[in-house]
């Protein structure tokens, strides 16, 4: 045998050949690796531009499956989802096929994306192009099977429902369809098993404000106007926000301050402190309120029941505020003021205090002075003294008249602010009760 070298044929003898025999296929592989030219045999005469299928008739199968990495932001304004998804589908193409022992038993390569066929399957709900990483490569094993896997930055639209907040769920669609290809050419199905993907929370990156509850997948076939019908596969995304911080920050502050406000009905009402502590309350909450509203979610179709709560509370401090006006009115009635009514009197320092269980106050009574026997006769000295004496007189008993009437309606307004605070402290709790059955429902949903 010769072996060529530098252009000049040269004699060798069997040592020479059993040495260098080897490195032949060796040299071979280095000049024309199997990776090129399995690329090379590959899609030298590949068409990208057709489906790949050797019979027209033939449908393309494509299993897609998606992975939810993070949930980026939830703008109920906007009503608008950012998600970050791991997205995966293979089919099969008919073109890509070879034998794996003419290219050194080579059984999966990549192949540039842009250099084969890809299946237009897009999201309905798309409303903005996220910030994806651009991965330039599929696998192509040598049965045809292509897998795409590539990470996505989704924006979708979803329809938020926030009435629950901080409690809420929220439940968004992502919906897989070809844009182009009727369920003939182009048909869905799941990579994996629905049980799989409904619990898979293995890279989902959980430290967010929401939580990922789980995944649903639906597989179903439309049609737009008796058109043909196409294939479409939704992922229902079911998340879960965190209450905690808000519960901490919007339901704490509020409750600490209605609790104050039950607290100052303890101060006497014949006091002017128990107004200026109320009105302080009310002006703190408005600020509370003002803090708070960048907080709150907004939407344009509902308010949530967490607003309804503030404005609520907001009413209940007006209204204490209102009855402790009242109640210092009463409290301070000045002379020249009449006697309490008795059908006042009946309802309230009668009937209110057995049904509100209120110790019999003291029954104030008119302490009159007995009349003097004017019809002896006296000396003229003596007339005068005792008409002085009856002018003190009568100016002492309309001054005890008047202190009566005062003590009437002292009377009244402590018995009429027992029946206020009591109603009004049945309400708060009536309310509370309500609300935090509900919001205990929706987080243990």
């Amino acid at each position: 045998g010769v072996l060529w070298h530098s252009g000049a044929a040269q004699k060798t003898s069997p040592g020479d050949r059993e040495r260098h025999g080897g490195l032949l296929p060796a040299l071979h592989c280095l000049r024309d690796p199997a990776l090129r030219r399995l690329s090379h045999y590959l899609l030298a005469h590949y068409q990208k531009g057709a489906r790949p299928v050797r019979d027209w008739r033939t449908t393309t199968n494509v299993a897609i499956d998606l992975m939810v990495y993070a949930i980026l932001s939830v703008d109920e304004k906007n009503q608008v989802l950012t998600t970050y998804i791991w997205y995966r589908q293979h089919w099969t193409d008919e073109f890509l096929k070879w034998d794996p022992a003419r290219f050194d038993n080579l059984t999966q390569i990549s192949l540039p994306v842009e250099s084969i066929w890809v299946p237009d399957i897009l999201i309905n709900e798309f409303v903005d192009v996220g910030k994806s990483p651009h991965v330039p490569y599929v696998y192509v094993s040598h049965h045809g099977e292509v897998q795409n896997l590539k990470p996505i930055q989704v924006m979708t639209a979803c329809s938020l429902d926030i009435y629950n907040f901080p409690f809420d769920v929220q439940n968004c669609s992502l919906t897989f369809t070809s844009w182009l290809h009727h369920i003939r050419d182009i048909n869905l199905s799941l990579w994996r098993q629905p049980e799989l993907v409904k619990f898979d929370r293995s890279v989902f990156m959980n430290q967010g404000e929401w939580e990922l509850l789980y995944v649903l997948t639906h597989f179903q076939e439309f049609s737009v106007k008796s058109s043909d019908s196409y294939a479409e596969m939704k992922f229902y995304v079911v998340i879960r926000r965190r209450p905690l911080f808000y519960t901490v920050s919007l339901l704490l502050p509020s409750i600490f301050l209605m609790l104050m406000d039950i607290v100052g009905f303890y101060l006497p009402p014949h006091s002017g402190e128990r107004v200026s502590f109320k009105i302080t309350l009310l002006l703190g909450y408005s600020v509370f309120l003002i803090i708070v509203s960048d907080t709150l979610p907004a939407t344009a179709v509902g308010t949530p029941l967490i607003g309804i709560y503030f404005v609520v509370c907001m009413a209940l401090l007006v209204i204490s505020l209102t009855e402790t006006i009242l109640i210092v009115r009463l409290v301070h009635k000045q002379d020249l003021q009449p006697h309490v009514p008795e059908w006042v009197k009946h309802l309230l320092l009668e009937r209110a205090t057995i049904l509100l269980c209120i110790r019999d106050r003291k029954k104030f009574s008119q302490s009159r002075m007995q009349n003097l026997d004017t019809s002896r006769q006296g000396s003229a000295a003596l007339q005068e003294i005792l008409r002085e004496t009856t002018a003190i007189r009568q100016l002492l008993e309309k001054r005890e008249e008047f202190r009566d009437a005062a003590r009437e309606w002292l009377q009244v307004g402590y018995v009429l602010d027992v029946l206020l605070f009591r109603v009004y402290l049945a309400a708060v709790l009536a309310y509370s009760i309500t609300l935090g059955t509900l919001w205990s429902v929706w987080r243990d949903a």
